[in-house]
């Protein structure tokens, strides 16, 4: 059997009272797939902009996560 018969079988053992929540779940898994298909981690990450940062975050941004450095 193929997965997809494989799925189709476990559906109908289902009782018709949980199918909404498996559609739900179904549908919810397919739209976070297709929304990740359209924008790579990488273009996420390019796409963060700081505004509001002191200007030497970049060349001290391990002393400013510890707590090392502050701000100002």
């Amino acid at each position: 059997m193929t997965t997809k018969e494989l799925i189709k079988a476990e559906i109908d053992t289902i009782n018709e009272e949980d199918l909404d929540e498996l559609y739900n779940m179904i549908k919810g898994f397919a739209q976070s797939r297709e929304q990740s298909k359209k924008q790579s981690f990488m273009s996420k990450l390019r796409s963060i902009q700081i505004d509001d940062a002191p200007e030497d975050l970049a060349a001290n941004l391990d002393l400013y996560l510890s707590g090392e450095k502050h701000e100002g």
